[in-house]
């Protein structure tokens, strides 16, 4: 990956999402969707501290149901995607990604009923 596609992927996801500082980004997600809204959700299934993206989505449709989310890993497609996507999370996309790949996911999740 050269130095501009990193800065353009960084760019991209950045305007997505909001920012969340501190320790534990999936617990301050959570908290945030309990007051305010955000019309897609990219879950990275496995990143430390705290809970796995499995457990962030499932924490985050009792809030909301039906909640949209693409899954991201770096890893290969698992049992525990699988269940993520049972509940209703959409595709998965496998990390490193280009950003034709993870922008025309986004949009078939946005896009989905």
């Amino acid at each position: 990956m050269t130095d501009k596609e990193f800065y353009l992927r960084s760019e991209f996801i950045s305007s997505l999402l909001p920012v969340y500082s501190g320790g534990r980004p999936r617990e301050e997600a959570v908290e945030y969707l309990k007051n305010k809204k955000a019309d897609l959700l990219i879950l990275d299934m496995i990143m430390d501290p705290g809970f796995d993206g499995m457990e962030t989505y499932r924490r985050i449709i009792e809030i909301n149901p039906g909640h949209k989310a693409v899954i991201v890993s770096g890893f290969s497609e698992s049992e525990r995607v699988r269940k993520t996507q049972e509940m209703g999370a959409g595709a998965f996309v496998r990390k490193p990604y280009i950003l034709e790949k993870i922008g025309l996911e986004v949009r078939n999740e946005l896009d989905r009923e």
